[in-house]
């Protein structure tokens, strides 16, 4: 079986068509995390623009590559990009965080089976995804399992067994991609808990470490093929928290508070522009 044909979504029109709806989204559930899913959205929208191998119309294909979004409080972009892709319906998209959606304020794999594991839980996204790749290889299959993370959530101890032991069982088929947009809830990291050096961290612990614009999609496309025959990837995408609305990039406040009227209105005119 192969997989379905490829859509493009890395263009900068449908980047503001999402960002748009993601708001729209975040605004009629009256919660949710507009900053977090604004920085990783190139991310997604790159991953699922022709280097994801899957099939949406049929979630448990066990070839697929594996996308596993350990910062599960960024959902509402994967939502987006999934219903972008036909793999959900867009008439969903609206009912995000209300009693009995399936679209949950984080990834509920038992409502949506389309979402590879239930995550939110920071830090544990990365062992799950570390056991995806050990199946694969030991399946014998060519798939490939990529996980997302958080850069407040890579302060979680379980990041660093993950650290640790991937590159000890040389899965070359795990890329981890840090959204390092600089924010977590209670404020900046390097005031919360610093991070760096990230990149000779990780480089430290045995992995083969890239970094890349995290908003440049060319890059993002070319960085995201590359892998090392030996060893797990890293990749520190530098990303923007809230990305493409001005008064909403950089501020930790916009971590987690849905837009009121007003602020849904003056956001969507400058998408719109």
């Amino acid at each position: 079986m192969n997989a379905q044909p490829v859509q493009t979504l890395t263009d900068i029109k449908t980047a503001k068509h999402l960002r748009g709806t993601i708001l729209q989204m975040i605004h009629a559930g009256g919660s949710g995390h507009p900053g977090g899913s604004f920085s990783v959205l190139e991310i997604l929208t790159t991953l699922f623009s022709g280097i994801v191998k899957f099939d949406p119309k049929r979630p448990d294909w066990a070839d697929r590559d594996r996308v596993v979004l350990s910062k599960g409080h960024g959902v509402p972009a994967l939502y987006a990009v999934l219903a972008e892709v036909g793999a959900i319906p867009k008439d969903w998209l609206m009912s995000l965080r209300k009693l009995g959606s399936p679209l949950q304020g984080h990834p509920d794999v038992f409502r949506l089976p389309v979402v590879e594991a239930a995550t939110g839980s920071l830090g544990q996204g990365l062992s799950i995804a570390q056991g995806m790749a050990l199946a694969q290889r030991l399946d014998k299959r060519s798939a490939r399992t990529y996980c997302i993370v958080g850069d407040g959530e890579i302060q979680e101890g379980q990041i660093w067994e993950c650290a640790l032991s991937a590159p000890k069982f040389k899965l070359s088929n795990l890329t981890v991609i840090l959204d390092y947009n600089k924010g977590q809830i209670d404020g900046p990291t390097k005031e919360i808990m610093d991070l760096e050096p990230i990149t000779d961290k990780w480089k430290s612990f045995n992995w083969n470490v890239l970094e890349v614009d995290g908003h440049d999609t060319k890059a993002l496309n070319k960085v995201l093929r590359e892998t090392h025959p030996e060893k797990p990837t890293f990749i520190v995408a530098q990303t923007i928290k809230g990305k493409g609305v001005s008064f909403m990039e950089d501020p930790t406040e916009w971590h987690g508070k849905a837009p009121n009227d007003a602020q849904l209105a003056a956001a969507l005119k400058e998408l719109q522009s």
